[in-house]
């Protein structure tokens, strides 16, 4: 088939036929018909994503590679922040995150064992694992119904001497009160991480400079799994403007080691024989040095590849999530007496990740939920509801012990019993969004 062709010819024509055969078998359109199956998210891609997935496939280097650097390269450019690690999952850009406030290199700013961050329990449980794990204390506080985000007016009172950071997500694309939570950070010296998984293009006005959430704090993280704002199968990143952060954070992502050279890279510094870490002797191999306790939270280069493809497309996705918003808020304002309807968090402009919906006393949130799903559309709860109140508490609680709850956690609570939340990812059709209205102002009446 390649006979007097080069490599780069047999390429070409593999990579035309791979774009031939995304035309024939991928992304047929397919016109709605009501009970179609309305799924929460999607992924969103074309045949340029499988070209890329390909394309990396055939040098099959396999782990980070000339993708994986132009992945970082330019999501630092479209979203404004000066370093990006790119991991292997969103779950381990929260791990990743947290990890690096533990480093000794930040001196009395290093979170400890025993150490406090507040947080909420209404959320994913990955933005809490790690503070658990690691063996510092999680501080609940409540949430604010319908912008489902933090209680700003909390933060004073979940404060204590051993309080060192604040970590918590942007709610379904919806900012939480940034301008708060940096000014509580900056006067009491405690570190933000943006949980941004979920926030992906969202923006935020703060001293009059908008900008992408995820960027304002200390630390921010994504999430690239199928569901989310954009996708490269598995994968995640953690972002800062912060040098010393960054530095502390490749680390850890690299095993821990001290030496920054890439992958299949050697002597990068021109000094890998010649020093003396820690006690090891002097001279030794500067790539095995460990100046953290760390993983390996690298993705593969085909990953990336596929990440790169869809950080182009990623501007039109945040619009049509934006205008799929709009849509199913419009079409179900006329039972806003029976439904709490989500709401933008003041200075913010969400790149919402779905719509959440609160039942008002009446309306049974089972009998809604069932009513939707046997309709063929998919239903969400809001992640864990109350993560206090799941087994993987049992123990903690019954000890009362390695985690504090400030105040009552009424709205969570109510989170738990009475809400839901259905898609608006970008492939979504108009047909698809009137439908669920039209089904959830049924289930209502």
């Amino acid at each position: 088939m390649f006979e007097n062709k080069t490599e780069q010819e047999a390429r070409k024509e593999i990579l035309e036929t791979v774009k031939a055969y995304h035309d024939a078998y991928h992304n047929k359109y397919k016109e709605f018909k009501e009970g179609d199956r309305i799924t929460y998210a999607s992924r969103v891609y074309d045949s340029q994503e499988m070209v890329n997935l390909v394309d990396a496939s055939l040098e099959f280097w396999l782990t980070a590679g000339r993708y994986f650097d132009e992945f970082e390269r330019e999501f630092a450019k479209q979203f404004g922040t000066k370093f990006v690690s790119l991991v292997n999952s969103g779950s381990s850009a929260n791990l990743l995150a947290f990890m690096t406030l533990t480093s000794p290199l930040l001196g009395e700013r290093q979170v400890k064992r025993g150490d406090e961050v507040i947080t909420v329990a209404c959320g994913f449980p990955t933005t809490v694992t790690p503070m658990i794990q690691y063996g510092a204390i999680p501080v609940f506080v409540d949430v604010t119904i319908p912008q489902y985000n933090i209680d700003v007016n909390m933060l004073e009172e979940a404060l204590s001497p051993k309080t060192k950071a604040v970590m918590i997500a942007h709610t379904l694309g919806n900012p939480f009160d940034l301008e708060s939570v940096v000014e509580f950070c900056k006067k009491h010296n405690l570190w933000l991480i943006e949980d941004n998984c979920d926030a992906l293009g969202s923006t935020y006005t703060i001293k009059g400079e908008k900008k992408f959430t995820g960027t304002i704090g200390d630390i921010g993280t994504s999430s690239f799994y199928p569901p989310h704002h954009m996708t490269m199968g598995e994968g995640g990143a953690v972002y800062t403007s912060n040098p010393l952060l960054s530095r502390i954070m490749k680390s850890i992502r690299d095993w821990g080691r001290d030496c920054i050279c890439h992958s299949g890279q050697d002597n990068l510094c021109g000094h890998r024989f010649d020093r003396q870490y820690g006690e090891l002797p002097v001279g030794y191999d500067h790539k095995y040095v460990y100046s953290h306790f760390g993983y390996n939270l690298k993705p593969t280069d085909l990953q990336a590849a596929v990440g790169v493809a869809q950080l182009k497309k990623f501007p039109d996705f945040v619009q049509k999530r934006k205008e799929n918003y709009k849509r199913l808020y419009e079409a179900l304002k006329p039972v806003e007496d029976k439904l709490i309807l989500p709401i933008p968090e003041k200075n913010s402009d969400p790149s919402w990740f779905g719509f959440l919906i609160t039942c008002k006393e009446g309306v049974d949130r089972s009998k809604l939920v069932s009513k939707l799903e046997s309709n063929g559309i998919q239903t969400r709860m809001l992640f864990a509801g109350n993560l206090t109140k799941h087994p993987c508490f049992d123990q903690m609680r019954e000890k009362n012990e390695g985690y504090r709850i400030v105040g009552e956690l009424k709205n969570t609570d109510r989170i738990m019993n009475d809400t839901f939340w259905v898609g608006v990812y970008p492939g979504m059709t108009d047909a698809k969004i009137d439908f669920m209205a039209k089904m959830i102002i049924e289930g209502v009446k």
